[in-house]
């Protein structure tokens, strides 16, 4: 990617994430003298996950696009929703008022992982209906199918990568919910959230819910310094920023 190091850049977007999440969490605290229940204080700041708008706004600048095509901003990224008036994305790519992209960044920081990963499922599947159905009915005209991306930057912990037991009150849950992966084999102890955040970013891709996912993993002490692994090589981040680069680079010379 024009002799860019991108496993550098992620580096500096995860340390960026867990030093934010510090700072935030210390000011609170040095402020009111309290902080929230668990880590709930290191979440209320926002702009996190800034490390990567910064990051994939270099790469489309790279690469044809001007950064006046990119927008990062509150109050600057909504577009309209067919079950919704209008969705916030983290990153817009619009260029001549055509669509090109939209992109969602996600975090899941423990201690709570089971209840929070059914709910950031549920918000995946819901935002991309809404957008292929906004987009069925004519909102984003005059455009092809826009780039839908998603990344996911999970907590590597004791507890997102022991294995899980699942609940089948009435039926058998699909096998991949019932099996740990290891060294690219399942074994039959009940699946990690790690797991169960490959089972979910994969089938987003091949359902074509999405356009591309990222799955990316950090550990809370590590990550202050950048550290991070990728659980699945379908899901790594230079496949996600391959994809988006080339719908741009595909977009512009048409132009």
């Amino acid at each position: 990617m024009n002799h860019i190091d991108l496993d550098d850049e992620v580096k500096k977007a995860i340390q960026y994430f867990w030093n934010s999440r510090s700072k935030q969490g210390m000011k609170q605290g040095a402020s009111t003298g309290l902080k929230d229940q668990g880590y709930r204080s290191e979440v209320t700041g926002g702009g996190q996950m800034d490390g990567f708008v910064d990051l994939i706004t270099f790469l489309l600048c790279q690469y044809g696009l001007n950064k006046s095509d990119i927008h990062t901003k509150k109050g600057h990224t909504d577009i309209p929703g067919w079950f919704r008036s209008e969705k916030q994305w983290d990153v817009l790519v619009i260029n001549d008022k055509i669509l090109i992209a939209a992109i969602e960044l996600k975090s899941h920081i423990g201690p709570s992982f089971s209840n929070n990963i059914n709910n950031r499922t549920e918000e995946a599947l819901g935002n991309s209906m809404d957008f292929l159905s906004a987009y069925r009915e004519g909102a984003f005209s005059p455009a092809t199918r826009p780039w839908l991306g998603y990344l996911m930057l999970l907590e590597d912990s004791e507890k997102s990568t022991r294995p899980v037991k699942v609940r089948e009150s009435h039926f058998q849950t699909f096998n991949e919910f019932r099996t740990q992966i290891v060294d690219g084999k399942r074994l039959k102890y009940g699946s990690t959230y790690e797991d169960r955040y490959i089972v979910l970013c994969t089938k987003l891709m091949r359902e074509r819910l999405y356009d591309s996912t990222c799955l990316l993993m950090s550990n809370r002490t590590k990550g202050l310094n950048g550290d991070y692994r990728e659980p699945s090589s379908e899901l790594c981040f230079v496949n996600f920023a391959s994809s988006l680069i080339s719908r741009v680079i595909a977009f512009t010379r048409m132009r």
